[in-house]
């Protein structure tokens, strides 16, 4: 207990680690791992009995994706290939983190709904391989609620709120109460980052910009993540970049990766369109129409009555998705108009003696500096109390119960 706890958030996407009580993970690195060299006789593979030590995590991966196979472990959030996803950990503790388990106690954490075998796999590659002291399996969205109370708009702390974390793969929308998540309100949108991406890059190719087929997809993430926001209406985005185009467009430079000649495309609609798919689905695709702030008014909405106030007034961003400019003032805009034409809808209906003067519902959309972070960063807040030594399932107890005790894992008081 005299070392930091070690903290690692594997998303969909990117993993990111550290140790506990930074304010950032120390390594962001891509969810991906290259397996077994395609070319015979070449790397580690050639040399007898250490074919498991013949791959690449991360950048690495990516490196070597022309002689080794990639493959992505985690789809959806949730563990699919269990030999690679160790193999992640294994390079993840001893390469980067540079650090010998049995010294430091684990915080993992975990997608909303994920099945109690998957944490008995988790405990068991922990325990049994790494030899972990203490093994914590948090939920992503208490975490993130847990990194919301940096916030100057967040006057108390506490684990009531709604968490929608928007990463590169998913989107979700938790409701929890006191620490609990609410898991028959979850909602899931299929539309993340690399929707995004994909949508950006379908634009600037329709229109025609000279950008090489092999670069398109990393010129629409840097033009994501470097000149998107989101904008209050889009028709009058629309007359805004018309009647002022230089104003409003930018310019993309770069030179091939091959050739080394420059090129040189135009910014434009992509820079507001993009992120405009949450708001608005059906102009990237038509499998999913609802948008984003009638999914989370939805959720909350089928909670229990007693929860609901707390929900709307403490909604939380998490998530690279959810960093666009104006995300937040947009998201509680729409919201709050909902909200508010509901209730005057149901005060019309009232008459007579009947006729209540209602309280307002507050809708708060809480944006704050650790929201990239936030899952990485609540769990490292939390991995750093003395708190979580006490909820932690030790070795011992491991050895005494088997994989089962990993089945619960108590709740932190948010004092």
């Amino acid at each position: 207990m005299d070392k930091p706890a070690v903290v690692i958030d594997n998303g969909t996407g990117y993993t990111k680690m550290g140790y506990a009580g930074n304010c950032e993970p120390q390594y962001i690195i891509p969810t991906t791992i290259a397996t077994g060299s395609t070319k015979g006789g070449e790397g580690l593979r050639s040399k007898e009995g250490v074919d498991d030590l013949d791959f690449y995590i991360g950048n690495k991966a990516l490196e070597n994706a022309s002689t080794h196979q990639i493959n992505y472990p985690i789809r959806h959030g949730l563990i699919e290939n269990w030999d690679n996803m160790e193999r992640m950990w294994q390079r993840c503790i001893f390469k980067y983190l540079r650090c010998e388990p049995e010294d430091h106690y684990m915080l993992l954490t975990e997608p909303p709904l994920n099945t109690p075998e998957n944490r008995e796999y988790t405990a068991e590659i922990m325990f049994e391989t790494f030899n972990v002291p203490g093994l914590y399996i948090a939920v992503q969205a208490v975490l993130a609620l847990a990194a919301s109370w940096t916030s100057k708009d967040v006057s108390e702390r506490t684990l009531t709120g709604t968490v929608i974390d928007s990463g590169d793969g998913v989107t979700h929308v938790i409701p929890v109460a006191e620490g609990y998540v609410i898991g028959s309100c979850i909602k899931h949108i299929p539309l993340a980052g690399r929707d995004i991406t994909q949508f950006v890059q379908k634009l600037m190719r329709d229109r025609g910009e000279p950008i090489p087929p092999e670069d398109s997809l990393e010129v629409a993430k840097a033009v994501k993540e470097m000149h998107s926001y989101v904008c209050p209406d889009i028709v009058k985005e629309y007359n805004k970049y018309d009647a002022n185009p230089g104003k409003y467009f930018r310019t993309y430079e770069n030179k091939h990766g091959k050739t080394k000649k420059r090129y040189r495309a135009d910014i434009g609609f992509e820079r507001f369109l993009g992120p405009e798919i949450f708001f608005n689905p059906e102009i990237f695709s038509s499998d999913f129409l609802t948008p984003l702030p009638e999914v989370v008014d939805d959720a909350i909405s089928h909670c229990p009555i007693d929860t609901r106030r707390g929900l709307y007034k403490n909604i939380v961003l998490s998530g690279g998705s959810t960093m666009f400019k104006d995300f937040g003032r947009r998201l509680q805009r729409d919201i709050k108009k909902r909200v508010d034409g509901r209730q005057k809808v149901q005060a019309a209906k009232q008459t007579g003696e009947v006729k209540m003067s209602a309280n307002k519902l507050d809708v708060n959309v809480i944006s704050h500096q650790m929201q990239r972070f936030a899952v990485w960063f609540g769990g490292s807040m939390l991995s750093s109390t003395p708190e979580f030594y006490r909820v932690c399932h030790t070795k011992a107890q491991y050895e005494e119960e088997g994989p089962r005790i990993a089945r619960h894992n108590a709740v932190f008081k948010p004092t």
